[in-house]
């Protein structure tokens, strides 16, 4: 993607969508009892990171935040395998993927 194409919006806007973007991902975590929800919540404010990290790349034009979105999207789909096996096997045990049910796994 050309540079100026990015640089024709001013830097405000992507802040203030990335800031929307993390505030309902958050809510998300916050609010929702489902573990699938839960998750998708936070691949949002992952994702609302990696958007103003490669805005202020392109707009200081150095590659590094580029380089970091891409260390942040290998770390994402790692939590996301890892935490989706952890659902599956709640959800075998227990036949819900609500977070208040985990409260059996207690000892």
């Amino acid at each position: 993607m050309d540079l100026e194409i990015i640089k024709t919006i001013p830097l405000e806007h992507y802040i203030y969508f990335s800031t929307a973007l993390f505030c309902i991902g958050i809510i998300g975590v916050l609010m929702r009892r489902n573990a699938l929800i839960m998750f998708m919540c936070v691949e949002l404010m992952l994702n609302a990171t990696n958007l103003l990290l490669t805005a202020f790349s392109a707009y200081n034009g150095d590659a590094s935040g580029q380089v970091f979105v891409f260390f942040i999207m290998v770390v994402a789909a790692a939590e996301v395998a890892v935490g989706l096996a952890i659902v599956v096997m709640i959800y075998r045990n227990s036949r819900s993927t609500d977070i208040g049910l985990l409260s059996k796994l207690k000892w």
